[in-house]
């Protein structure tokens, strides 16, 4: 039987039965999306992982034109090729001065020249090295303050939901096995006072 009209609320409109078949939205495919989706994970860990991907590619956009310029020969510095190249040159540079094929050399032994190219050389590295992982130690940080503020989102939402359940089992008159467990671990817990306690036992255990 059809429910009557109050007057104030119509009726709905009869919906097709074709409506009523909701499917599960595709996310946009990008560079980041191989395979757009997997069945052998959740939604939640592919969403997860395409936002640490898109994030780390945000990070590396938003690099200045030095940054990017010491990333590069960082990135090149910590490669084998780095090492044959550089075998490749003091070879070449070492039989072009001993004269074997007729020229002259212009860096003779104790070679110098090359000795200052390559201190030259270990000094622009370096502080392009130094460039770079300032740049990571920034990036670091950032992770860890995010981390961090995760962590005590969870143990307030962790504690709240410990007071709810011991409201609950208060309210239904379950006895608890270790009431002093619940007790303490209801109790919020104060970031500072943990670093303080850990600093404290780490001066104990060192004197």
């Amino acid at each position: 039987m059809r429910p009557c009209n109050t007057g104030a609320f119509a009726d709905p409109p009869p919906i097709a039965p074709t409506t009523l078949k909701t499917a599960r939205p595709k996310p946009a495919v990008t560079a980041y999306d191989d395979p757009p989706e997997n069945p052998a994970l959740s939604d939640v860990v592919e969403r997860n992982i395409r936002t640490i991907l898109k994030l780390r590619a945000q990070s590396a956009r938003d690099r200045t034109f030095q940054e990017r310029l010491a990333d590069g020969i960082t990135d090149f510095s910590g490669r084998l090729a780095f090492v044959y190249f550089h075998v490749v040159w003091f070879g070449i540079w070492l039989l072009l001065n001993t004269g074997w094929f007729g020229l002259k050399a212009f860096d003779p032994y104790p070679y110098g020249l090359l000795t200052m190219i390559v201190s030259l050389e270990a000094i622009f590295l370096s502080t392009f090295v130094l460039i770079s992982q300032n740049r990571l130690s920034v990036e670091s940080d950032r992770r860890a303050d995010l981390d961090l503020h995760v962590d005590l989102l969870a143990e307030a939402e962790l504690t709240q939901a410990l007071k709810m359940l011991r409201a609950i089992q208060d309210k239904l008159g379950i006895e608890c096995e270790s009431p002093q467990v619940l007790a303490d671990l209801v109790l919020p817990t104060n970031p500072q006072d943990v670093l303080a306690e850990i600093e404290r036992l780490r001066k104990r255990d060192a004197a």
